[in-house]
């Protein structure tokens, strides 16, 4: 397992990008400066060949309006980018069950979506405040007796599969989407560095992901006895004027 210093600086990662992808409330622009020596710290453990990859985009500064505006261009009024489950799946039951599986993830660790937040588990908000949450309870797990060093393993390994199963797999489509919408802008920025942190982070972790490309994105496919004929919308577009 990794130091309990770096865990806690991996923690600090994932927390500020989860509050970042949400709609602004405060301004997360102002808490840049902070996250440099903290990326060197985590560095100090990656290989030679890695360490001096990872580099903070030059964000511009922005008032919390102008962000939001910002927010709103690049993501839309309703975030709709910012969902795993929205990346296209071969049939209308997968979304259901990868939707079951990353909560199974969030129960076993007493995660709950809601509060003032109310967002699907899905969202990449929530998915990266989950690593957070993860890296906490691992980091206080081998800070706490030797008897406890099950407890940071399991931890671990959690974060190891959840990087392979949901969040390493997608946080690239969800870039390269905001790219498309917006080719540059702060959250451009944002979420090209939230790709490249992910990435060293599952290599830091050990974690063996296998990103989806956006090219094999394709819609999800209606239900095979999906019919429109005895539709009321289609008779009203039937209707002669």
């Amino acid at each position: 397992m990794l130091p309990i210093e770096i865990t806690i600086r991996r923690a600090q990662m994932y927390r500020f990008l989860s509050d970042a992808l949400l709609y602004p409330t405060d301004n997360w622009l102002e808490d840049v400066p902070a996250l440099e020596p903290i990326l060197r710290e985590l560095e100090s453990q990656d290989s030679p060949s890695s360490r001096g990859t990872l580099f903070l985009p030059e964000f511009y500064s922005l008032s919390l309006a102008e962000l939001q505006l910002e927010y709103r261009r690049a993501l839309g009024v309703t975030g709709s980018l910012c969902y795993e489950t929205e990346y296209g799946l071969p049939h209308e039951f997968r979304q259901s069950q990868e939707l079951a599986d990353i909560a199974g993830f969030y129960n076993a660790f007493g995660f709950r979506v809601g509060g003032q937040v109310r967002e699907r588990p899905d969202h990449l908000a929530m998915e990266l405040e989950f690593m957070y949450v993860l890296a906490i309870k691992e980091a206080h797990a081998a800070a706490g007796n030797p008897g406890r060093a099950d407890d940071a393993s399991i931890c671990a390994d959690a974060q190891r599969k959840f990087l392979r199963d949901h969040l390493g797999r997608w946080v690239n489509l969800f870039a390269e989407r905001v790219t498309k919408n917006t080719p540059d802008g702060v959250y451009q920025q944002l979420a090209a560095f939230a790709v490249a942190f992910v990435r060293a982070d599952a290599e830091r972790m050990g974690a063996e992901v296998q990103a989806r490309s956006l090219t094999q994105v394709l819609p999800t496919p209606p239900p095979e006895d999906l019919v429109c004929g005895g539709c009321p919308v289609m008779e009203y577009a039937e209707t002669a004027y």
